[in-house]
């Protein structure tokens, strides 16, 4: 019994440690709806999609990914290229905020945390991604990720396969 406390206490402590060194990336007291509208004009002027990653400070998975994908250097690339990406805070229903948040992007916590919503350039929801569908083990799947990412870029989502032979 002693054994099994002490690994339950050690597998604690590492959890812990290992979330309490990750960047906090949800700036929690601005606005989120203005925060999003200033993307979508950026997305709409840069020719780029939004990725709404929402979520927050105190979700050790919205943290692990936000860090995974600025430090994979072809993700992060294709982050760049392709999308405004901007972290939306989330809290619960409670919170007026996030029932805004909730309203403007149709109920994206209905699949957990984090969610990642793509918009286009005028506000449109494309697409909402159970992020749970990207992890690997205790992080992300490089390639899924990046799969996903393809599958959402303006190119991706273009007319244009429509004007091929």
């Amino acid at each position: 019994m002693r054994r099994f406390l002490f690994v339950l206490v050690m597998v604690f402590l590492s959890t812990t440690a290992l979330y309490a060194q990750l960047k906090k990336v949800y700036n929690e007291s601005i606005d989120p709806i203005a925060q999003i509208d200033s993307a979508i004009t950026v997305a709409k002027q840069s020719q780029r999609h939004v990725l709404c990653q929402v979520g927050g400070n105190w979700c050790p998975w919205c943290l692990k990914f936000a860090d995974f994908v600025t430090k994979d250097e072809e993700i992060d690339k294709m982050l760049r290229d392709n999308y405004v990406y901007i972290h939306i805070n989330y809290t619960s229903l409670k919170d007026k905020k996030s029932r805004l948040v909730a309203e403007r992007l149709q109920n994206p916590g209905r699949f957990g945390f984090p969610v990642l919503v793509i918009l286009d350039g005028k506000g449109k929801i494309l697409h909402t991604q159970d992020s749970a569908m990207l992890e690997e083990g205790e992080s992300y799947n490089q390639k899924t990720v990046l799969r996903f990412l393809k599958n959402w870029t303006p190119e991706a989502c273009s007319d244009s396969w429509k004007t091929q032979k």
